[in-house]
This record gives C-alpha cells, structure tokens and sequence, in this order.
C-alpha cells in the first residue's frame, strides 16, 4: 500500500459517514416534505401545479450552482447544512410526483366501498390509498436515492465532508486513481442504496416479510463502514477564541482549530503543513477543503473556518472590488487595513512567496506567434484557455481592455487540464500560476506583462475574528511567516503534479525547509 492511498483510506470513514449522513438525512426530510404535500396535491389541481412546478423549477438548476447559493442562502454558513438543504431541494421531485401520481390512481371504485363500509377519510387512507400507492412512491424514493448520492459528491466545494474530496482532490493533483476510487465509492453506494429500496418496494408489493428483511440487513451493510469512526469520547474542547479555551489561553493542547483550504495543489499542501504545525502543537484539526474563494473567505469571516491561506490579488479583486493593481507593498497595507477593519480579519503574515496569475505558452505556441509580450496578442483570434474562475476576475477585464485582446477566444477549464490543453495546441495561452510546478513540465514559458495590469499575488496568513487573539494559535503559525520563498513553493507542488508523491510528503518535506520547523 503506497502512501498516497493509506493518506487517503485513513481518511475514508469520515468522508463516507458525511457523505451517507448527507444522503440518508436529505432522503428522509425529502419524504417528509414530499409525502405530506403530495396527499394534499392528489386532491387539489391547483396546489398540486404549483408544488411541481416549484420543485421542477429547482431541478432545472445544475446541482453545483444549488448548492453554492445555499451559502448566501444560510447567512455564509459552509459544511453540512448548505449541503443538506440543496441535497434536500433535490430529492423533492421525483418523490412528489409519484405520490401525487400513485395516490389519483388508486381505483375509484375501491375507494368507493371503502366509505360504503363505513370506513372515514383517514380510515381510507391508511388502509386504502397508502398501501395501493406505497410501491410507486418508493419507487420515486429510488430514483430519488441515486441523484441525492451523486450530487452529493460535489458538496465539497462548500466545505461538506464527502466521497467527493477524493475527486475533487484527485482532478487537482492529476491523481487519476483517487478520482477512480471516489467514483467507483460513490457508484456503489448509490446501487446499494437503490437496491435496498427496491427490497422494501417488492416487500410493500408483495406483503412478504423476507424482502422487508433484506432491506434492513443491507441498509445495514451499507452503514458498516462508519463503525470505523468510532473511538473513545475526547474531552471536550473548543476552538480557538471559544470560551472554553480562552483568549490568552497558552497551549493548543486537545483544543480544535478549523483550517480551510481553495481546490488547488497548492492550498492542499499548505493546509496539510498547517495542519502538522498545528497538530505538533496539541491541537486537533479539522480541514475543509475544495472551497472557493468567496466561500472560504465568508466561512473565515463568520468564524467557521480559524485559519486560511490567500492572495493578496484575490482580496483586492476578488473582495474589495478593485480594478488597477497597486504595488506589492500598498496593496498588501491595504488588503490588511481592509480586512480588519471590514471584517475583523487577521492577516497574520506574507509567507514569503507570491502565486500571481501569468499569460503563458509553450516555447513552440511563442515562437511560432511571436509572443514577447501580452501586446503581441492584440487582435489576433489565438485562442486562450484559464480556470473557470480568471475570465470573470477584474484581471482579465483589465487586461483585456489595457491590451486589446477582444479578439482571444475563451475557454474556461478545470486547471488539471489547462496545461495539457496547451501541450496539445487545443490552447495558445493560457493564465498559468507562477509557482505551479508544471510549468517546467509541461515547457511553459510566462509571457511579459509589461503595462503590470495582473496584480501581485501574495500569499498570506488569514486569521479569524474569533481567532485573532489566539496566543497560542498564533504563536504556533509564526515561524510560518516570511518562511517560504516562491522556489520552495514551486518545488512542493511539483512533487505531488508532477512525481506524483503525496500531498503529505510534499509538506512534510516543506516543513523541513522552514527554519524553526522541523518534520
């Protein structure tokens, strides 16, 4: 078992039971809904319209853009709730047609002798109608289960623990086998699950007891592997700036700290050294990652999230809505003041390296255009591919509008796949990062900028409100500070895109390079 796997199997419990506590939850509060709505709606044409129509409406939108503006929706709040309500919205439909379906087909003429036996309302429901449409609405149950347990993969973006961590992750560092693993994982959960409901669809048919019986055993089955979480209760502790531990508490011993972390190699490398750090120190931590920047900056601002790593670029753009770069040092006073005095954040510390945005292409794609200088690319229908969030990103605008390259034809990506893109000649240019390993293997060679219109991007310690006075917490992430220069960076990612090692040896090996720290 190499050490990329056992990372990720040490961590397999946890993402399960959250992606089945997902699941199983957003099911059983979709029945709740559903069925209840659905006995109103078989009796009404108007409510049953609008409750379709409504749940329909829902379903029309993609499942990741669901789940990113339940959010805003929840005041900020990230991980399970946001998750749940979307994974809930989804499960809606399919249940509610089949009851609203299944309860007007029952015959006219059973529910007839049913009042004709003296039988009431309610009475003719329980006995009558529930029993004749039970199969379809578990029917519906089952076509329900499987698209809750697929979209559930994609709750990591919101900071959800779930099998979609392992894809998520695995597209990032070109990790194909922990992208095969969280599939095949997720696939089979959704057959099982299916499978279950159709024990408990042919018992409700059939009246038997033995497919009732198969279905409890397997849904069973299906919960084993959370056995695996079970361990001996901790004592109890809060995070840093709880009242529990205390602001000038001095040791992070047993007390929890939350980092959050961007679905990029980068940020999973510098979560996990966070992570050991902070582990070295007593601490138990907890890291969500896979956010988006707006995400993760809103969960840290709310105290959901202790400690974060960002860019000084993405906050002036991404945040503080501003268009014309600043140089390196006012802009990172400012992105300082801003954040505190916004929003009680902490920027805690440059770390000593800078992760910019950059026009590149291979040496072949620059001599063959003739690309000295993003100037060269004015007016000429090249086609350039970046990550799905640079194209509405100030930067781009800037630089489109600075340069004039309204001609360029855009294609947003996932960043896995971006420099292949421009191995293959799918793609001209590309917006690569300055400390993306890669580039040397892929031959990617970063094009002048030479009006200065892409801002500097300097990473940096973000510090929660809640956590700021931390003094333990903070002490813990000094050595931290200035400790990494672009070189080091560059090499750390390098070892998990392109030799493949595991994010924990790329920090481990970090780690060793930080004078004060040691592996």
């Amino acid at each position: 078992m190499n050490g990329v796997f056992a990372e990720e199997w040490a961590v397999f419990p946890d993402r399960y039971a959250g992606h089945l506590a997902l699941s199983l939850g957003a099911l059983a509060l979709g029945c709740l809904i559903s069925i209840p709505l659905g006995l109103v709606a078989a009796r009404s044409a108007r409510v049953a319209g609008g409750a379709l129509g409504a749940a329909s409406v829902v379903q029309t939108i993609p499942s990741l853009a669901l789940l990113a503006l339940m959010v805003p929706a929840l005041g900020g709040r990230i991980g399970f709730w946001p998750a749940f309500v979307a994974l809930t919205l989804n499960s809606v439909l399919p249940i509610l047609r089949n009851t609203i379906v299944s309860l007007r087909g029952v015959d006219a003429d059973v529910r007839e002798a049913a009042l004709a036996v003296g039988m009431t309302e309610r009475q003719r429901l329980i006995a009558i109608d529930l029993p004749l449409s039970g199969p379809v609405i578990v029917a519906g149950l089952r076509t329900a289960s499987v698209w809750v347990v697929g979209a559930a993969t994609l709750s990591t973006p919101v900071g959800a623990q779930s099998i979609g961590n392992y894809i998520f992750a695995g597209l990032q560092t070109r990790n194909w086998g922990t992208v095969i693993f969280g599939c095949l994982v997720a696939s089979m959960l959704a057959i099982a699950l299916d499978q279950v409901i159709a024990q408990l669809e042919r018992g409700l048919q059939s009246r038997r007891r033995w497919p009732l019986i198969a279905a409890a055993a397997g849904f069973l089955a299906i919960c084993a592997p959370v056995l695996m979480l079970l361990r001996a209760p901790e004592a109890l502790a809060t995070r840093p700036g709880g009242e529990t531990a205390g602001y000038a508490a001095t040791s992070l011993e047993g007390r929890r700290v939350v980092i959050g972390a961007k679905g990029f190699t980068e940020q999973l490398i510098l979560s996990q050294l966070l992570k050991d750090v902070l582990e070295a120190k007593g601490a138990r931590v907890e890291v969500r990652e896979g956010l988006g920047s707006v995400v993760s900056f809103d969960a840290l601002a709310n105290g959901e999230v202790d400690v974060t790593v960002d860019y000084s670029g993405t906050v002036w753009t991404a945040l503080m809505k501003r268009d014309a770069p600043a140089p390196r040092a006012l802009m990172f006073a400012e992105v300082s003041s801003w954040l505190l005095n916004e929003h009680g954040v902490l920027a805690f510390g440059r770390l000593g390296f800078e992760n910019a945005y950059a026009f590149g292409a291979t040496r072949e794609s620059i001599e063959r255009h003739g690309l000295a200088s993003i100037a060269d690319l004015a007016g000429r229908p090249l086609v350039i591919a970046g990550d799905a969030e640079f194209f509405g990103r100030p930067e781009w605008i800037g630089a489109r509008d600075a340069y004039g390259l309204q001609a360029l034809q855009t294609r947003s990506m996932d960043s896995t796949f971006m420099y292949g893109a421009a191995q293959s000649g799918e793609a001209d240019v590309i917006t690569a990062y300055t400390t993306d390993g890669r580039l040397d293997a892929f031959d990617i060679e970063l094009i002048d900028d030479p009006l200065g219109v892409l801002p500097p991007y300097d990473a940096f310690l973000l510090i929660s409100p809640k956590a700021k006075s931390d003094r333990a917490l903070l002490r813990a992430l000094e050595p931290l500070r200035l400790g990494i220069d672009g070189a080091m960076m560059r090499r750390a990612n390098g070892m998990v895109d392109l030799e493949r090692r595991s994010v924990q040896d790329a920090a481990t090996w970090l780690r060793g390079e930080i004078p004060g720290l040691s592996p």
